[in-house]
């Protein structure tokens, strides 16, 4: 099992556990979901704690070898099943981020409510570099952070620092690495102080306030990628680079 699901009074913790940086492949994906709903079960939880196993990585994003086309409608279905059931959990959910947070798992990360940082960790988007686009960040990343801070992400899927995806609005808090703990259960103190009844109201009204453009957009983004995206030969050619650890020889069509 590379997904873990740990209780402890009104909080879950879920862990991906998959080293050395916590890739999410399909099966880890579906694990994650299954984890996830299973806290969804639980009334007793008020909080979801996401979080990645070990200090490099809280997730350095899906498997490349799962965008090669063949299997790109299975995994968009798988992940955005993932991001889909984060956004319908009753409980407030918090991404605790150390090291590397790329891609999919930056995704994951941003479909979180709160998200705290160790300030070692790398926030980015790279799929630009492997021929293809972040789905979910083209859908509500502008709304979370700006246009131009988005398009500065997704278009040139650069590195950013935890202070910097602070500054932008992707991040909630910054620690020193060594009081990342600590922080988070200053947080959950925080949460668990309110009341439960309220606190779960007041979530839902935020999300359906906020976010009442998101899956409609997803579903665009959805549509393009498979649509538009998937006919180009420059797709294929990423994927390929990658995975034989070349740079990319792109044909532009």
């Amino acid at each position: 099992m590379a997904v873990g699901l740990e209780r402890r009074e009104r909080v879950a913790v879920v862990s991906v556990d998959r080293p050395p940086l916590n890739v999410l492949d399909l099966e880890t994906l579906r694990e994650l979901d299954r984890a996830l709903a299973s806290a969804a079960r639980e009334p007793s939880l008020d909080v979801v704690v996401l979080r990645g196993a070990g200090e490099r990585a809280f997730s350095a994003g899906v498997d490349v070898r799962d965008h090669v086309k063949e299997k790109v409608p299975e995994m968009l279905e798988t992940v955005h099943g993932v991001i889909r059931r984060l956004w319908s959990l009753p409980q407030v959910t918090l991404a605790a981020v150390r090291g590397l947070c790329l891609g999919g798992g930056c995704e994951l990360a941003m479909a979180c409510d709160l998200v705290i940082a160790s300030e070692d960790s790398v926030f980015a988007t790279p799929e630009i570099d492997v021929g293809c686009y972040p789905p979910v960040a083209l859908a509500c990343f502008s709304a979370l952070i700006g246009y131009r801070r988005a398009a500065e992400m997704i278009l040139t899927g650069r590195r950013f620092s935890a202070r910097e995806a602070h500054a932008m609005g992707l991040v909630s808090r910054v620690y020193p690495p060594a009081e990342l703990g600590s922080g988070l259960e200053a947080l959950l103190t925080e949460l668990l102080e309110k009341s439960s009844a309220v606190l779960r109201i007041t979530l839902k009204g935020l999300r359906e306030l906020s976010q009442r453009d998101f899956s409609a957009a997803l579903r665009r983004a959805e549509e393009i990628y498979r649509d538009d995206l998937l006919r180009t030969r420059d797709v294929e050619e990423g994927v390929q680079a990658f995975l034989e650890k070349r740079k990319p020889r792109w044909t532009h069509g």
